[in-house]
């Protein structure tokens, strides 16, 4: 069975181009992004972990640590590296995971039991499932996963923007509505009464007995 919203994240020790971590360790007590890859050298990820290195400083911002994987050994993404800054001219300072045995790949569910135990002779349409974003709360429970296809460029800005929704929702009780952006107004989630809703709040607008609406909480 796949995993879900709220399951926990499967712990692992594994190696990274910054050494040897067990993931909940060097999660902390924060959150995390992981983002994964079926192959070092590949076009449209080469982009990815660039943008991702220019947007670092966005998710330090929100208290969030980044972490690439991708289905190769340590000394693959070293040289990786290399082009992603010629490609992007964004250095990779977060840790990339090497998964060349395909064990966190599985498991986390991107790749079956069946598929092996070794990177070696696998293209990336052989791995092409393992292009799954993971956001992790600091109860180390999965708030958010996205998955796309190797042909589409992930948009790391929406990942920042559900980001913002959840960690609003974790501090103040709150859900956002579609296409939301900071500084627009929340929905006051169904667990808070009306009275608590006024004194959380302030005011707020009823749309529908079950929507209601009110400015976004201050951080």
């Amino acid at each position: 069975m796949g995993l879900r919203i709220n399951d926990t994240a499967p712990d692992f020790t594994a190696e990274t181009t910054q050494g040897q971590i067990k993931f909940h360790d060097w999660i902390g007590d924060g959150w995390a992004v992981m983002f994964s890859h079926p192959k070092d050298f590949t076009p449209v990820c080469t982009t990815e972990l660039g943008t991702m290195a220019g947007l670092a400083p966005e998710f330090t911002k929100r208290g969030v640590k980044i972490i690439g994987i991708s289905v190769d050994p340590v000394e693959s993404h070293t040289k990786w590296k290399g082009d992603i800054k010629t490609a992007t001219g964004f250095d990779v300072d977060y840790p990339l995971i090497a998964d060349g045995d395909l064990a966190v790949a599985k498991l986390y569910d991107m790749l079956p039991a069946e598929a092996g135990d070794s990177s070696e002779g696998r293209t990336p349409a052989d791995n092409q499932t393992v292009r799954t974003v993971f956001v992790v709360g600091p109860d180390k429970k999965i708030k958010l996963t996205l998955s796309y296809p190797m042909t589409t460029g992930r948009n790391f800005d929406e990942i920042l923007r559900a980001i913002d929704s959840l960690q609003l929702t974790a501090k103040h009780k709150v859900a956002t509505p579609a296409n939301w952006k900071q500084g627009e107004d929340v929905i006051i989630t169904a667990a808070v009464p009306d009275d608590e809703a006024t004194e959380k709040f302030g005011s707020f607008e009823r749309v529908l007995p079950y929507l209601r609406k009110t400015k976004q909480p201050s951080a």
